[in-house]
């Protein structure tokens, strides 16, 4: 049953980007009775190791901006590790459950508004693009760096964020730069060393199940690998607003528990 839910995440992740942590973590808390600490950092891992298998497709289409990745690595990475070195010294992976199940589903719920005002916000930065292009330029390397930084404390305590609000940041600092296959696959590409630093991270941290980790892949790999081959043909529209409408009902239901 681990493996079908891998399989099926795997897909979504490979042909949107998004439903690594914004799926997952959910799913084994509600649905499995994962501990929310063992849940976050077992998803952060399994996402790591899945994406750079979709990331491999994404690479042989070309549809990946290695100097977007490096921006937004340049902001997630330290922030990641800050965060990480936070939740060591000051024992906040020892916080109550509670905790962390209302802070993925604030994370949910931000995450699927994201999605939902992701064509909006496109619309917004390709305006600001046009009108004044010179100003815009100077301020997306910064604005990627600290878009980067947001997404490195939000990944690292909750495991959400890296694909479903990284997406939604890019298609508005990058409205003419990336079209839908490149903003996939330049976004699973960010994912992978930011997931695998704050899950080696809560690894560290005693946050991870091994057993439900090698469940996982053995059906997210062909998954992610079958969602990355269909993204470079599909149209996404309705995919990415039937997954934000589940993620809100899903933080509700999560803040109701």
């Amino acid at each position: 049953m681990r493996a079908v839910a891998g399989l099926l995440v795997g897909t979504i992740v490979g042909i949107t980007g998004v439903g690594g942590g914004a799926l997952m973590t959910p799913l084994l808390v509600l649905m499995f009775g994962v501990a929310p600490q063992t849940a976050v950092g077992t998803d952060l891992l399994y996402a790591s190791i899945t994406k750079m298998f979709g990331v491999a497709v994404h690479q042989n289409h070309g549809t990946v901006d290695w100097g977007i990745v490096g921006r937004l690595a340049m902001g997630s990475l330290p922030a990641a590790a800050a965060t990480l070195a936070w939740m060591h010294y000051s024992d906040a992976n020892q916080v109550k459950s509670g905790f962390i199940i209302s802070a993925v589903a604030i994370a949910l719920l931000i995450t699927a508004v994201g999605m939902l005002a992701k064509d909006y916000l496109h619309r917004v930065g390709r305006s600001l693009r046009v009108t004044d292009a010179s100003y815009f330029k100077h301020v997306q390397p910064v604005a990627t760096v600290v878009a980067g930084v947001v997404l490195g404390v939000l990944v690292t305590l909750t495991s959400i964020g890296a694909g479903a609000l990284g997406t939604v940041m890019l298609v508005y600092l990058y409205p003419m730069r990336l079209n839908a296959s490149k903003l996939v696959g330049t976004d699973l590409a960010h994912a992978i060393p930011l997931a695998l630093i704050a899950g080696l991270g809560h690894l560290s941290l005693g946050n991870v199940n091994y057993s439900l980790l090698i469940n996982l892949l053995l059906g997210s790999i062909p998954g992610v690998l079958i969602g990355s081959y269909i993204s470079t043909r599909a149209p996404l529209t309705f995919i990415r607003y039937a997954i934000a409408i589940v993620l809100g009902l899903v933080a509700v239901k999560m803040l109701t528990v």
